[in-house]
């Protein structure tokens, strides 16, 4: 790339201002002598290649330890008794997707075991907290990578949870709400040309699809993080009330009420997120697609608690 530099030649150790870049030590000459960026003379170099998507500008480091995998503003946020709901729901938004990225980057057992731990935190402050919990309902993304749909389902899915079931001693809410956010872990082993890919799935794509909920249900057995709630959850969130779900095709009561919670989540995100061959759906037009036209896939009591949620926004 030839690279104009956005200052005076005698701030930098160059002997131009714009010059071909030859060699990673020159990069890194530029970097040491605090450019944030630079221009690219396109005529005389090559250019930036345009992504065909949205990419996220966080650099991943090599690999993610158990120790820098939790963002450590996430539990700064949640501590913080000073920061007003709707800061500290953005930060800890924020850093929960950086969490479930990571996580998704690199699912071994020590890292889930890590994960957990920072979910745990979350879901206590959506138990104890009720205006940051529903201020966290109000800035979801809408861009549908997994790890945004991980966050956005868990986050959904803890408030309903908790105000269905509420605060009984009878449900273990942090595991609970690992299940709901480590939901779709096993995308991690299908193939990124059928995650990423930016039309409709073909039937063979679909059925390859369909397979994550079983091998989410593995990663999880052989890691020893498959506690009863996330095998109900990952195991179930796309069964339907009406029997035509997968991957067992359970009817009504055969399925838990763990992964009834974490179907109606689901379902509304999937509506609500920006996809290359469709357009999100606002919140008001996705909830009454799943009430006339899709509430045989949900029991009708708790999609109706859901509904309540957001009438309280």
């Amino acid at each position: 790339m030839f690279v104009v530099l956005p200052s005076s030649w005698f701030s930098h150790p160059f002997i131009k201002n714009s010059f071909l870049i030859t060699s990673q030590s020159e990069i890194d000459q530029i970097i040491e002598s605090g450019f944030g960026e630079v221009m690219i003379d396109t005529d005389k170099g090559i250019g930036l290649e345009v992504p065909s998507e949205k990419k996220d500008e966080r650099i991943p480091p090599p690999s993610w330890d158990p120790q820098n995998l939790v963002p450590p503003q996430l539990r700064e946020a949640i501590h913080d008794k000073k920061l007003e709901p709707g800061k500290k729901a953005k930060i800890v938004y924020e850093s929960s997707i950086q969490l479930m990225e990571r996580l998704l980057e690199e699912p071994r057992a020590e890292n889930i075991r890590e994960a957990k731990k920072g979910i745990a935190e979350i879901v206590d402050l959506v138990m104890a907290d009720d205006e940051t919990s529903f201020s966290l309902l109000n800035i979801t993304s809408h861009d549908y990578y997994t790890y945004t749909h991980s966050v956005n389902v868990g986050v959904y899915s803890i408030l309903l949870a908790k105000a269905y079931i509420g605060k009984s001693d009878t449900h273990n809410m942090q595991e609970l709400g690992a299940g709901f956010f480590l939901h779709d872990i096993g995308k991690v082993k299908i193939s990124p040309d059928i995650i990423n890919k930016p039309g409709r799935l073909t039937d063979e794509e679909m059925q390859e699809m369909r397979t994550h909920p079983n091998r989410g249900y593995k990663i999880l057995s052989e890691t020893s993080h498959l506690t009863d709630e996330c095998r109900i959850i990952v195991m179930e969130h796309h069964e339907r009330h009406d029997g035509n779900g997968y991957p067992r095709r359970l009817k009504g009561d055969e399925i838990h009420v763990y992964g009834r919670i974490c179907s109606v989540a689901d379902v509304f995100d999937a509506l609500t997120a920006e996809r290359a061959y469709k357009k999100k759906k606002g919140v008001f037009e996705a909830l009454t697609i799943m009430r006339d036209e899709m509430l045989g896939h949900f029991q009708k009591d708790l999609f109706e608690t859901f509904v309540f949620l957001f009438s309280r926004r």
